[in-house]
């Protein structure tokens, strides 16, 4: 890889106009632009959605009056309405575009991150989580407005470098929130009763300049607003008789040439049917380029089409895995520092929070890691299949290191923070193989699939935070049992093939 590629304006494919390199550092390119808001855009509401547990142990706990019960059902609320918006986000994702989404999810949990200096009991705090964790749902926009811009040879890598960078928020927020706190009470002398109230005034200020600029300064897609998105099909068309040589879109998303036809650059009607009748070749490979542009340009849903994706093996394969990833994922960020502070109750709340960030953190290295091997896999073997065997692989891997967590329930901070540090790795990686693959399957419909795996991804936070909650402060027997589910799951639908029978594009 060219290390220029980071800044450079990428190559693009001349039938779908997507970029086939991921300019990171360059947000003046509209595919660099792109990149940044949808990444930071996530990272900034997966900060705010996370906001809480950082200050939950003793701070909110302790002002609140909160029962253990109470601060685990607030966790379970944030799930919940994660889970509901994201089922319906997908959708609308492919009725009206993912960057006015992405933005209008941002904006509506900006509100509830301003209203949290006014929360003064139990009711109140999960009335409060339940509607800050509308900020959650921003991950299905995200991943849809990336596929959307990036070739399917780097489709995998951009989408987990987005996601890797954004739930990093999750740790960033240990750092962030612990700070401003100490902040404000030692340096401004407010007490911890108004201080932790005024810290949530700077994830709001935060939320609502990502989303106006999102709103201002960027694209629906490549070919400009979200109702031109068709002209791709009209570009792939006009490709194929205005070349020397013709050019096809494989399934894989490679440009590949096609024998060579000494077409003029402009023909009549008359002109160009006389050339499709001579040589039957050329005008297969037209239609090819056409079909298969066609096939992955996203549509308005149906409701039928919508049942089709959601009740296919293919959605069934994606989904369950990434409820263990993801929902675990969440379950033990919720709980990480609460468990470090029972294990090494002198480190306190500001130096558990701080540990227990690491495991958010090492999203930036270990999501994309899932995202970058499986698109290093799937150029040189060219299948599907090996993103999904990748998947399997890692998905067992990581309920692997739950259990050695759960048995061992380290007393040492080397071996605790050596076990987490282990199972971020194959959890996050998890996390972004699972979104390198969902491109390729019912691509018409990126939304509706992003949507529903996105939000199963929340609803096994649910389930293994109602096991936390129901099992007290005995983390370790839990993070015991959300590995053997791990295992079970992913063996269970290792057998179903990546791609659905029939299917034109994507492979």
């Amino acid at each position: 890889m060219q290390i220029s590629l980071l800044w450079k304006a990428p190559a693009i494919n001349p039938i779908n106009r997507k970029a086939q390199s991921i300019p990171v550092l360059n947000p003046f390119d509209p595919y660099g632009r792109t990149f940044f808001f949808s990444t930071f855009g996530f990272m900034i509401a997966f900060l705010s959605w996370y906001a809480f547990p950082p200050l939950m142990t003793k701070t909110i706990k302790g002002d609140l009056h909160l029962t253990q019960n109470e601060v685990a059902n607030s966790n379970v609320l944030a799930l919940v309405a994660t889970l509901l918006v994201r089922l319906i986000i997908g959708p609308l994702c492919d009725r009206f575009g993912a960057r006015l989404c992405f933005a209008g999810v941002l904006l509506a949990g900006a509100v509830p991150t301003a209203l949290a200096g006014l929360v003064t009991n139990a009711p109140g705090l999960l009335t409060l989580r339940f509607f800050v964790g509308i900020l959650g749902a921003s991950f299905v926009p995200c991943q849809v407005w990336s596929t959307g811009f990036f070739d399917k040879n780097v489709v995998g890598s951009a989408n987990a470098l987005m996601a890797g960078i954004g739930n990093a928020g999750g740790g960033i927020t240990y750092f962030i929130m612990p700070a401003l706190f100490d902040s404000l009470v030692k340096d401004q002398g407010l007490t911890p009763h108004k201080a932790w109230r005024v810290a949530f005034v700077v994830p709001f200020i935060l939320i609502m300049s990502i989303a106006l600029g999102m709103l201002f300064f960027c694209e629906d897609t490549p070919t400009g607003a979200w109702a031109d998105r068709h002209n791709a099909v009209q570009n792939a068309s006009a490709s194929s008789n205005t070349t020397l040589s013709g050019t096809i879109v494989d399934a894989s998303g490679k440009i590949s040439n096609t024998p060579e036809y000494e077409v003029p650059e402009k023909k009549s009607l008359d002109e160009k049917k006389k050339t499709e009748d001579s040589d039957p070749e050329y005008a297969t490979a037209s239609q090819d380029i056409e079909l298969i542009v066609q096939s992955e340009v996203i549509v308005k849903p149906t409701f039928k089409e919508a049942l089709r994706v959601i009740f296919s093996w293919q959605c069934l394969m994606l989904a369950a895995p990434y409820a263990c990833s993801f929902g675990g994922e969440l379950a033990i960020n919720s709980i990480l520092g609460a468990y470090y502070n029972k294990n090494f109750p002198y480190l306190g709340q500001t130096n558990s929070g701080r540990w227990a960030a690491m495991f958010g953190l090492l999203n930036v290295f270990f999501r994309p890691a899932g995202g970058i091997i499986a698109d290093i896999l799937y150029r040189k073997t060219n299948s599907v299949a090996v993103k999904k065997w990748w998947l399997i692989f890692v998905g067992c891997s990581q309920g692997a290191m739950c259990l050695a967590i759960g048995i061992l329930n380290p007393k040492s901070e080397a071996a605790m923070f050596g076990l987490v540090a282990g199972l971020a790795f194959f959890m996050d990686a998890a996390n972004g193989a699972n979104f390198a693959i969902v491109p390729h399957v019912h691509p018409f419909a990126n939304g509706i699939l992003s949507g529903v795996v996105g939000a199963t991804g929340n609803f096994g936070g649910i389930i293994f935070s109602v096991i936390f909650r129901y099992n007290g402060t005995q983390y370790d027997k839990v993070i015991m049992i959300i590995g053997a589910i791990c295992i079970g799951v992913n063996m269970s639908v290792s057998w179903i093939p990546p791609i659905p029978k029939g299917q034109i594009g994507g492979r």
